[in-house]
């Protein structure tokens, strides 16, 4: 049950009423935003909420079940808050969102109606639409452990145990020329064998994309000279010069575990696992069934 202030609750009584919706989101990188569908720029929280990004809130969508509730909040692109490179980049993924009603002409008087994080953005030509989903869609989730025969662990992380600062797993380099929007030579990283950081990240510490990861899809030598296809296109092109920080990568089977990392004290699958031919198998008067290995 949501509290009400008093004189919130009597503005809502008298019939007439000067309220606005206004949202607070918090990206994963820590900066905080503040937008309201008022046209006016209202402060509370040390947070000012500003009418130029043009959200406008969609009715509210909840039920009584565990369903994950939901909001739509349209807005402009051509805001200087909210641009279309942000959000193919992926800054406002899953970023932390409060939902408001305030009464603009008090804003002592407001309530916290929701709490959720933003889920589907949907593009346009001149307006975006993100979801607004309540904290039910955490339920959702995975949770726990998946019987497979690969490794559920994230090279690197402390249930792995290899350490990617590692300079046998860890090369430093830079552009040299752009062979695709996703696919570059790369110097400094002769001395690595080819394929060493498929499946591994590069980190940009130079050039437009700074600060941000890409996975890379293949690492390849042509002439001792290294080239590297990322899995997805940069929102921001990739240019020479551009330096980075690259990491190796694991395709999660035992037998990479043992030959690239001698860590098959730590992998995390179930590498006996019967397959799905074992599944197709059926059952032969001679097929010696004793439980053994097929």
């Amino acid at each position: 049950m949501k509290s009400i202030n008093p004189d919130l609750q009597a503005h809502l009584d008298d019939g007439t009423t000067t309220l606005a919706w206004c949202w607070r989101i918090i990206r994963a990188d820590g900066v905080t935003f503040g937008f309201t569908d008022h046209d006016r720029t209202l402060t509370f929280d040390g947070t000012n909420f500003e009418p130029e990004s043009g959200l406008t809130a969609s009715e509210v969508r909840s039920g009584s079940d565990l369903s994950v509730d939901a909001q739509d909040a349209e807005g402009v692109l051509t805001s200087d808050r909210i641009t279309e490179t942000d959000i193919l980049d992926g800054r406002w993924d899953n970023a932390e969102v409060e939902v408001w009603r305030v009464n603009w002409a008090e804003t002592s008087q407001r309530v916290l109606m929701r709490r959720g994080a933003i889920g589907q953005i949907r593009r346009g030509r001149l307006a975006f639409v993100a979801e607004v989903r309540s904290v039910a869609h955490v339920l959702g989730q995975t949770v726990g452990r998946t019987f497979q025969a690969t490794c559920d662990a994230a090279l690197g992380d402390a249930r792995c145990g290899i350490d990617l600062e590692n300079s046998a797993f860890r090369g430093i380099g830079g552009v040299i020329d752009l062979l695709r929007d996703r696919a570059f030579t790369a110097s400094g990283l002769g001395s690595f064998t080819s394929g060493w950081f498929t499946f591994g990240t590069v980190e940009w510490t130079g050039g437009a994309n700074v600060g941000r990861q890409a996975e890379i899809i293949a690492h390849d030598l042509t002439d001792g000279i290294a080239v590297l296809t990322l899995l997805e296109a940069p929102v921001r092109s990739i240019a020479g010069g551009d330096a980075f920080t690259i990491r190796a990568g694991c395709d999660k089977r035992i037998e990479t575990c043992s030959a690239k990392f001698a860590n098959t004290v730590n992998f995390r699958g179930f590498p006996h696992i019967p397959g799905q031919d074992a599944v197709l198998r059926y059952a032969t008067k001679d097929g010696g069934h004793e439980g053994s290995v097929l």
